[in-house]
């Protein structure tokens, strides 16, 4: 039985080498303020912005403009999703049962939708 649900995508994470730099950029010229951090306040490790848009510092990063890290996407019900992606040629990631990567290497995070209300 095929997963039935609809999906969507929920927040993009990238590595960048100068977090401060970036979370100044995205809240002072896109008005994207910090919705939460992980870490630190002066040195966060991960910033969640309102909008989408996860940051991980990474100082090894050699592109200056980041690099994709995963994809979130939002299921109606995350554990049928799971069993779903789990037929496919996917690959199990070590950060949960949520988490696979692709043939190709794109990984992808699926998180549980909220329920409407």
């Amino acid at each position: 039985m095929s997963y039935s649900k609809a999906s969507y995508l929920q927040h993009v994470a990238i590595r960048v080498r100068d977090m401060q730099w970036h979370i100044r950029f995205f809240e002072e010229a896109l008005g994207m303020p910090i919705a939460s951090r992980q870490g630190p306040e002066d040195d966060p490790a991960q910033v969640w912005l309102v909008g989408g848009i996860q940051l991980i510092a990474d100082p090894n990063v050699e592109q200056s403009d980041g690099q994709l890290a995963h994809l979130g996407i939002m299921a109606g019900d995350v554990e049928k999703a799971i069993e779903e992606v789990s037929r496919w040629e996917v690959t199990q990631m070590p950060q949960g049962n949520n988490w696979f990567a692709l043939p190709d290497g794109l990984v992808i995070e699926l998180v549980e939708a909220p329920l409407k209300g």
